[in-house]
């Protein structure tokens, strides 16, 4: 069975917000590497609404900037979560609209690599309350953003709770920590 890998940019406030206002003087070459190896082990893209708007408005124009990770992201399978989706213009993109935790369980038996989802928000709620998420690795980065109006944060939603277990730590040397965590194990 395939995992999901949650990979999700938090700065030290929580924010999850616009990662390309804070994250890119961060990304240096051994964030680069770890992000180019998880996206190399991954066989699909599982995306939000607001995910997959962001990233459809640019990866496809990135190729030649990004080279063979642009290649590798506009190529993979792709499908989007939503229920306000019309159509998806990303090359090998589906729209998953109804039953989407049934749906997405059923991609997770399909043969392959993992599936790669990148942001947290209302679709990793979802699959974390039902069991689908298997690791959420979060790039901690040592920034505080402040919170926009309007804005989301990862850390401090209401009325969500989940446990984890700390399975891996790195630390790169721009100072991001990424923290891997796997479900946590039944009480006993």
């Amino acid at each position: 069975m395939r995992k999901i890998i949650n990979s999700t940019y938090v700065t030290l406030d929580g924010v999850i917000d616009d990662p390309q206002e804070w994250s890119i003087p961060y990304f240096g070459e051994d964030a680069q590497k770890y992000a180019h190896d998880l996206l190399f082990s991954s066989g699909a893209l599982l995306l939000g609404r607001r995910t997959y708007e962001g990233f459809a408005s640019s990866w496809p124009y990135m190729e030649e900037q990004t080279g063979e990770y642009g290649v590798r992201m506009n190529a993979l399978p792709k499908y989007a979560v939503s229920t306000t989706l019309d159509k998806a213009d990303w090359n090998n993109t589906s729209i998953i609209s109804t039953d989407v935790v049934a749906e997405i369980a059923r991609l997770k038996e399909q043969p392959g690599q993992d599936i790669v989802q990148y942001g947290f928000g209302e679709l990793s709620r979802t699959l974390v309350e039902a069991g689908l998420l298997d690791e959420l690795r979060l790039w901690i980065h040592p920034v505080f953003a402040g919170l926009k109006k309007g804005g989301d944060r990862l850390i401090g939603t209401e009325s969500f709770t989940a446990s984890f277990e700390l399975a891996e730590t790195l630390t790169l040397g721009t100072g991001v920590v990424i923290h891997t965590y796997r479900k946590a194990a039944p009480a006993a």
